[in-house]
């Protein structure tokens, strides 16, 4: 059963008429999915400090906000954090509120990457930024005022598969920094094929549908041989062991579901100690929208709890 929340959200962008992403152009998307966020995301809590920062990328600066909360300690453990947006929309402000609780609920540090985007930037671009404001972040520790021995990536949807992309590209790079403490992934693209059950199961009626997938992947990746490339869809690496610990989350009325749990259970497999929590009754992205949908604030507490215990 759908959550009679998320289904009055649903019913209600039925009621207005509202286009599906994929009849915009990305300069569309990117303004609607801004404008969203005050309908549906809580206030924004209150930071001790927040100030947005740049690191030097592959093609030059990637914009930065580092979020801390009154009750952190310095130097912070920190979460590394790559919005999500289908590669192609969203920025700092659509995942400020998110940061901002997971900074407050889990007493680490938050430093969110605003990577390049699609069609402007194409694969393998988000993957450079995020890979280089990682190092960086990493490098740059004691100036953050973080400790880069307790560091731990996450993101939701493109950016949960970003996170897994750079938890590989740390383990195989120089070992120049302690390896991070965690992995979270917010019901995280994993296989860009698009070949997994819950693309038809849920393709249509639940938000995003495989045409806004079909849309975005358009928008990230020109050449459709590149979606076997291990870095765009992580489940096709040939070896996953070695990776830090995981908490993956999926919903259950979205197409992406399956791989999630794909994901999960292969990570399991290659001996990485991996939690999987399935919200059964939700959405795509609700985790964004707790002014709307009640467990919403419940999925929060669970990310903050596990970046707590992990970066303890």
């Amino acid at each position: 059963m759908l959550d009679p929340q998320a289904k009055a959200l649903l019913d209600l962008i039925a009621a207005r008429g509202l286009p599906p992403t994929h009849e915009l152009t990305p300069e569309e998307a990117r303004r609607v999915y801004r404008e969203r966020r005050f309908f549906t995301q809580p206030d924004p809590p209150p930071m001790a400090e927040c100030r947005d920062l740049a690191a030097p990328g592959p093609h030059g600066p990637i914009p930065l906000r580092l979020y801390r909360a009154a009750a952190a300690t310095t130097p912070s453990p920190v979460l590394v954090y790559y919005h999500g947006g289908g590669w192609t929309i969203g920025d700092l402000d659509t995942h400020d509120v998110l940061c901002r609780q997971l900074a407050q609920r889990s007493g680490c540090a938050v430093v969110a990457v605003d990577y390049r985007l699609g069609p402007e930037h194409r694969f393998p671009a988000a993957v450079d930024d995020a890979e280089a404001a990682t190092r960086w972040v990493q490098a740059h520790a004691a100036d953050l005022g973080v400790d880069a021995g307790r560091l731990a990536l996450g993101g939701d949807s493109a950016g949960g598969n970003l996170a897994a992309v750079v938890s590989l590209l740390l383990r195989d790079g120089p070992a120049d920094a302690p390896a991070p403490k965690l992995q979270l992934l917010i019901y995280p693209g994993t296989d860009m094929r698009a070949v997994a059950p819950s693309h038809t199961r849920n393709g249509q009626g639940y938000l995003l549908t495989q045409d806004t997938i079909a849309y975005f992947r358009a928008q990230y990746i020109a050449d459709p041989a590149q979606y076997a490339d291990w870095r765009a869809s992580p489940l096709l690496h040939p070896r996953l062991d070695g990776l830090p610990p995981a908490l993956v989350l999926t919903a259950g009325y979205d197409p992406l579901r399956d791989e999630g749990l794909e994901y999960a259970d292969a990570l399991s497999n290659a001996g990485v100690p991996t939690q999987y929590i399935c919200f059964e009754r939700q959405i795509h992205g609700f985790i964004t929208m707790g002014k709307l949908l009640a467990e919403a604030d419940t999925a929060v507490s669970l990310c903050a709890d596990a970046l707590r215990r992990a970066l303890s």
